[in-house]
């Protein structure tokens, strides 16, 4: 054997790994990073926007042999690294690494052979296992097992990060209050009351309610008769606690409920639906919009806020938020969305994209829920903390980066006599 070979042979599990970070970043735009290894030293910037850690001499082997969105967030959640510093700024080098094209079968055959030389170790499971639901997708069995698997956890943990009024959706942020996700928070259900015209006495449908925050918001500031519905058990008992102890029973009511099975007496006045409609899948988006459109009189309003994403960035592949996160979530095109709503006999009388509050919105998350890990994890456990700081972290990289979107849709159900909307935007921001 040559000495050449014997020295490759030989080399350790740490100068194995440091050869190929070399060979792998070489030539991405971004590498300010630092890697820590199992053993305690360092490889990369002095003065990085994160560390890399890695857990034992098999990580990079477990993250990079078949490298993919997922199989990296699986890596994470199975503790082969974690990541000290900024988590954000792992992400457009991560997008560099995954979208390369420009290198020969050559190099990737190199870098494929230095990770085989590191050792295999099988990846350990924390506690959180992937989605696995049965029957039709979209059916309502599933739908609602989907919903269990993401919201029905201790109302604790969610309330470590989010804001008093439990809002799990875009804040609504002014130059003046870029810091205080509370008072941005209030801001945003006060725009959608506004946007509604909620006036007293009114009935007002919420679809897919959550914790019940704009339903008391709108029964306390509005005088509305409020009613919300949601599949997560976990979430209705905690709004109707919270409706009691407001002192709001009278005119607020929180009930599990599928949208398509909602039977009423008489019509709402207005209708409002945020971050819901990811839920519903495109094929059923329709009869959605046109179960909203029954239950309005002529004349009245609905509000729908999602998250939309254009057709070139929808994923072509599951991704770690499908299978950990938001289960048979389906993320449409604005125009598919949009489409739905006019067929189904509603129009569109204004459209609002909150994609930078949203951005701002997740980073004031993950900051506030980093700062409260040792209690995330005391409430949950270790791969709930990890699950919940990379989605919301990946959510933020991708709404900076224009990949996804939120808006507001203001749909009307025509009224041949007058229009039920304000002819200015004065009414709903003049004073906010």
């Amino acid at each position: 054997m040559g000495l050449t070979a014997y020295a490759t042979l030989t080399r350790t599990p740490v100068q194995i790994s440091t050869d190929f970070l070399e060979n792998l970043l070489d030539g991405c735009s971004s590498r300010d990073l630092q890697v820590r290894f199992w053993d305690g030293s360092t490889w990369g910037s002095g003065d990085p926007s994160f560390t890399l850690v890695l857990k034992h001499p098999g990580a990079l082997r477990n993250m990079f042999l078949a490298p993919s969105e997922l199989g990296l967030g699986e890596a994470y959640l199975g503790d082969d690294f974690d990541i000290e510093g900024d988590l954000a700024a792992v992400f457009p080098l991560a997008d560099e690494l995954l979208e390369r094209g420009d290198r020969t079968l050559r190099e990737n055959l190199h870098l494929a052979s230095m990770l085989h030389r590191l050792p295999a170790r099988h990846r350990m499971r924390l506690g959180r296992q992937p989605a696995s639901l049965p029957g039709p997708v979209h059916s309502k069995d599933r739908d609602r097992l989907a919903i269990s698997y993401h919201y029905d956890l201790p109302a604790e943990f969610f309330s470590l990060w989010l804001d008093r009024n439990m809002q799990y959706s875009s804040a609504y942020f002014t130059g003046d209050d870029a810091q205080n996700l509370d008072a941005a928070q209030e801001r945003k259900l006060d725009c959608i009351c506004r946007k509604l015209r909620l006036r007293r006495g009114e009935r007002l449908l919420d679809i897919g309610c959550g914790w019940g925050g704009l339903l008391m918001h709108a029964a306390a500031r509005y005088d509305v008769q409020a009613f919300g519905i949601t599949l997560s058990v976990s979430q209705a008992e905690f709004a109707r606690r919270r409706i009691h102890d407001l002192g709001l029973n009278g005119r607020c009511r929180v009930e599990v409920c599928d949208y398509r099975d909602l039977e009423v007496d008489q019509p709402f006045d207005k209708i409002v639906s945020v971050g819901m409609f990811e839920h519903v899948g495109e094929a059923r988006l329709q009869e959605y919009f046109i179960r909203a459109w029954y239950l309005l009189p002529p004349g009245g309003v609905f509000l729908n806020s999602g998250i939309t994403a254009s057709r070139r960035h929808r994923p072509q592949e599951p991704s770690f938020i499908d299978r950990y996160v938001f289960p048979d979530g389906e993320l449409v095109a604005l125009s598919t969305a949009i489409e739905a709503a006019e067929r189904s006999g509603f129009e569109v009388r204004d459209v609002e994209s909150l994609r930078e509050h949203y951005t701002l919105t997740l980073h004031h998350w993950v900051h506030r829920l980093e700062s409260q890990a040792d209690e995330a994890r005391r409430i949950t456990n270790e791969a709930t903390y990890r699950t919940w700081r990379l989605y919301m972290a990946a959510s933020e990289h991708r709404f900076r980066s224009g990949r996804l979107n939120v808006y507001q849709v203001l749909l009307a159900r025509p009224d041949d006599m007058e229009s039920c909307v304000p002819t200015t935007r004065a009414e709903w921001y003049g004073n906010v």
